[in-house]
Order: C-alpha cells, then structure tokens, then sequence
C-alpha cells in the first residue's frame, strides 16, 4: 500500500511540473528615448540611467518620449506599444535561472538572456531629424 502512495505521489509532482515551469514569468518595462547632439537638461525621469546612454548615444540630452510594460509567461510572445511603434517581444527559457528575450523594433533586432534579478539592454534605432536618435531602453525582471 505505501509503495502504492508512494507511485502516486511522484506521478502527481511530475504532472505538475509542466504547469509550474507555465507559471514562470518575466515583467518587461520599455522606455522610448529621444536622444540630442544639442545642449539641454535631460528628463529627470531618465536620471539613473542618463550618465551610460549619454555615453553610449553620444548625447548631450535625453528626453523620455514614451513607456511601456508588460508580464509575459515563459514562453510566450508580446508587444509594447512605444510612441506608435511596436516591439515585439518573445521569452524562451534558456534554464531554470534564466530566461532568454528576443525583442523586435523595426529592423533592429536584439536577444539577451535576463538572470534573475533583470536584465537591461538597448536598441538604438536611426538617426532621426537634426541627427536626433531614437532608442528604446528594456528593463526585464
């Protein structure tokens, strides 16, 4: 009889191994950045950020043009919805620790792998009018 239970028991926890690994999760914050050659404040909003992207973007101010989020399962797929644009964004897991992201803004494609704790990574879009650049700044946890 306990050999019974004992069978039962550990076929229960298999069939619900599935559905925890569904329950996983990855919360994704997008931020649209105008990015200027010109001299200016940049947006507060942007201030723990603002020192690196000034770096990266060669900017001399930032302004924050848009945000986004959303909570996707692993897997899945998604979009943020950044000033009229769509990022496309799609989770695998790439082990019980990480999960790999795959985001799509135009032409730019980027993947990056979000340990726990999060992840930040940048796509950099054209140059826009007045050597303006676009950028989109994913913050994932």
């Amino acid at each position: 009889m306990k050999t019974v239970r004992l069978v039962l028991l550990l076929a229960s926890i298999a069939a619900l191994g599935p559905l925890a690994r569904a329950a996983e999760s990855v919360s994704v914050r997008g931020l649209l950045i105008s990015a200027s050659s010109e001299p200016g404040e940049s947006d507060p909003r942007l201030s723990a950020y603002a020192a690196n992207l000034k770096r990266i973007l060669r900017a001399e101010s930032l302004r924050l043009v848009d945000e986004d989020s959303t909570t996707l399962a692993v897997p899945s797929s998604g979009q943020l919805s950044l000033g009229g644009q769509s990022v496309q964004i799609t989770t695998e897991s790439a082990d019980g620790k990480t999960v790999l992201l795959r985001a799509r803004w135009g032409s730019v494609r980027q993947d990056y792998v979000v340990q726990r704790g999060g992840g930040t990574t940048l796509l950099i879009g054209p140059s826009g009018r007045g050597g303006e650049v676009r950028a989109v700044l994913l913050l994932a946890r």
